[in-house]
């Protein structure tokens, strides 16, 4: 049972998958960033320096607070922003991978080479075709 274990763990595509995901945490990182450092706060200048991540509607009574934070103490709320920046995030998420799929399939495409034309037969043989159509003709 060890042995088994052994092989299908370090096959390669387990160890690729691996590979994958942590990058895939990495780049996850890397775009929550880029949506909360730099796009989110140039959508919130745009529409009058709303923070969207503090964008939240009360659900319960006596909720009063002016931040998110605060609000959820108080009671239940709804975080819209928080939802409205996970939909950003997705988004940009979507489109860089659609156009690193695209880059892919480009670059793939370019490789196919089309298939050589065939080579001219010999004279010798080009001779008899031309023979062999005369033949076909005089019938």
């Amino acid at each position: 049972m060890w042995k088994e274990f052994k092989e299908f763990a370090f096959k390669g595509n387990v160890l690729d998958l691996a590979v994958g995901v942590i990058i895939a945490g990495a780049f996850g990182l890397i775009v929550s960033s880029l949506v909360d450092d730099i796009i989110m706060p140039i959508v919130g200048a745009i529409t009058g320096g709303i923070d969207f991540s503090n964008l939240f509607a009360p659900l319960a009574e006596g909720v009063n607070a002016t931040t998110l934070a605060a609000a959820k103490e108080q009671g239940a709320v709804l975080a819209y922003g928080s939802f409205l920046t996970a939909v950003v995030n997705f988004l940009i998420i979507a489109i860089i991978l659609f156009m690193i799929v695209r880059a892919a399939n480009n670059m793939k495409q370019k490789e196919e080479v089309a298939p050589a034309a065939p080579a001219e037969p010999p004279a010798d043989v080009q001779l008899l075709t031309e023979i062999r159509d005369l033949l076909s003709k005089k019938k």
